[in-house]
């Protein structure tokens, strides 16, 4: 990787991140979970400006940076991460938009709601009604997440930005 593309890549890797975090205010609770719709859209704009690498990176570190902000809870964790591994290896292979939404909302929705549990139950000390319920909370805000970025990158890609941001000449 070249050093301008290497710059160019993180540096939008941060601001995907900063996005993220200042996202997770427009957030509300569903069934003890904190939806954060916002995080879902950036983890489907990281799947296809950067990879599914990156993805998880920034997923990481927005999930990192909101709990140390107390602007979320460990659920951050398996939630973000789980969706970015899953919609941008859906992008690497197919560069469809729409799969990569279903990815990223089945990845967090039912992956990462899944994935929850134990950190609720063995990390957070809560004791939550079944292995199951965090999927209809992840579900709502990732299907929520996953529209948003549908419209927006579909505009960007109209107006010729998207090839700009994902460094093309």
């Amino acid at each position: 990787m070249k050093q301008n593309d290497a710059t160019r890549k993180l540096a939008m890797a941060g601001v995907l991140t900063a996005l993220a975090v200042v996202g997770s205010l427009l957030s509300f609770p569903v069934a003890g979970s904190k939806c954060a719709p916002v995080q879902h859209m950036v983890n489907i704009l990281a799947a296809v400006i950067l990879g599914p690498w990156w993805g998880v990176g920034i997923a990481f570190c927005a999930s990192l940076l909101r709990n140390l902000l107390g602007l979320g809870t460990l659920m951050a964790f398996p939630g973000s991460m789980v969706g970015a591994l899953c919609c941008g290896l859906m992008y690497a292979a197919t560069k469809n938009l729409s799969l990569t939404c279903v990815s990223e909302a089945l990845g967090t929705g039912v992956l990462g709601g899944l994935a929850a549990w134990p950190v609720a139950k063995l990390l957070m000390g809560a004791e939550p009604a079944g292995l199951f319920v965090y999927i209809v909370p992840f579900l709502i805000s990732t299907v929520v997440g996953s529209i948003l970025a549908f419209l927006l990158i579909t505009v960007l890609e109209k107006g010729g930005v998207l090839r700009q941001l994902k460094g093309a000449r």
